[in-house]
């Protein structure tokens, strides 16, 4: 019987594979900076020329990015699925926003899900110190920096769920998420109870998650987006009845 000969894997192989794992799985991020060469050479036990060709095939794949001034980077295009141009227009159609409200049922419904069943306590610490972000930004008053915010939490929340396909989805969709969210949020601030009542929603969505109640998780997350769904639209009814209103005083006054 003849026999194979096994070859040994590369060492600069192994390193290019490593480093892809970590990017897809979120733990080395868009826009992230590696550490030296040198760094990395000592944490995997290897030689620099074999880190530095697994990062020269890494370039090649357009997943590293070298800038002026040193430094290598995670490609911050990875999760850019959707162009410029897309979003803009989707985020110019009120339609859409509602469209995206309800896409949000299904995205966070399942991270909500997984991350009571899979999430680790080092993931629970960075979705409180969000939520805790969150609470911060709202007794400043900042509208914009809550966005950012509630946006950091989706991604923390995402993160716990440990499903690598539904991280890509959100994170390609944050800018339109975010717009979303802001948007949602200068109509809700309207309504103090109504913020406070968000708020407790959340606080829900992360007590479920951390107490490892799956079901919960999902039925608190999709209660948390419908109650926003319903005061919106009432918001924005009220809002339609006011500008009427508006219109028919000024064409009293001429």
């Amino acid at each position: 019987m003849a026999y194979q000969r096994i070859r040994q894997p590369k060492l600069s192989d192994v390193i290019e594979q490593e480093l892809e794992r970590l990017i897809v799985e979120g733990t080395l991020s868009p826009g992230q900076q590696l550490p030296p060469e040198r760094e990395l050479a000592k944490q995997f036990d290897v030689s620099r020329p074999s880190i530095r060709e697994a990062i020269q095939r890494l370039e090649a794949k357009r997943l590293l990015t070298r800038r002026q001034g040193g430094g290598t980077f995670v490609s911050e295009s990875i999760w850019q699925s959707f162009s410029d141009p897309l979003l803009n227009l989707l985020s110019s159609h009120s339609e859409t926003q509602l469209d995206l409200l309800e896409s949000r049922h299904a995205m966070e419904g399942i991270s909500a899900y997984f991350a009571a069943l899979r999430g680790t306590d080092e993931d629970f610490a960075r979705i409180q110190a969000a939520l805790e972000m969150i609470s911060a930004e709202q007794e400043k008053q900042n509208i914009e920096a809550e966005a950012v915010a509630v946006m950091q939490f989706l991604i923390a929340l995402t993160e716990a769920a440990h499903n690598v396909v539904l991280l890509h989805i959100v994170r390609s969709l944050a800018p339109l998420l975010e717009q979303n969210i802001l948007q949602n949020l200068k109509l809700l601030h309207r309504r103090q109870e109504v913020v406070e009542k968000v708020s407790k929603h959340r606080a829900n969505i992360v007590d479920a998650i951390v107490s490892g109640q799956p079901e919960k998780a999902r039925e608190m997350s999709h209660s948390h987006l419908a109650y926003i769904e319903e005061t919106l639209l009432d918001l924005t009814k009220e809002e339609s009845r006011r500008e009427r209103s508006l219109r028919r005083i000024q064409q009293s006054n001429e």
